[in-house]
């Protein structure tokens, strides 16, 4: 029997699964975990057709399920991983939640908070990008391929 490697490809793999669903169900694909101890506590994907909100992006979604699991507003020591870097909005929450890391897969140079400024997360919050980047973004160009 195998051990499973937790690892940051393991964790976006999982996230991908997400954006995945999302994609099945005509949503922009972006998919999102939380984890906290090696543990998935939050899975979320864009729902903003879904529910007709401009917010429910993956990332919001999975912090109000991750801080409802942990009891707390604050996940201190937790990772996001995301399958596209966050928006400005998602920045903001993920920096009033003072995640401790954040890991994303494709960069978005139009949208991606670094476009805006690093300086939106908590000081305290690491960042990693590129784990998965390739297929991460290829679901994201074939999503507004099939748009057009």
């Amino acid at each position: 029997m195998a051990l499973i490697e937790f690892n940051d490809e393991y964790f976006m793999k999982q996230a991908f699964k997400e954006a995945q669903h999302a994609f099945d169900e005509g949503e922009v694909p972006i998919g999102a975990v939380i984890v906290c101890n090696n543990k998935i506590i939050a899975r979320a994907h864009n729902q903003t057709e879904r529910l007709n909100d401009v917010t429910a992006h993956a990332e919001i979604l999975a912090y109000t399920s991750a801080t409802e699991y942990i009891g707390s507003k604050y996940l201190k020591k937790c990772t996001l991983y995301v399958t596209l870097e966050p928006c400005a909005m998602c920045a903001g929450a993920c920096s009033w939640s003072q995640i401790s890391n954040i890991v994303y897969g494709a960069s978005d140079p139009k949208k991606g908070f670094t476009s805006v400024g690093s300086n939106m997360l908590h000081p305290k919050t690491v960042v990693k990008s590129g784990i998965m980047k390739v297929v991460c973004g290829e679901i994201i160009k074939q999503f507004f391929e099939a748009k057009r």
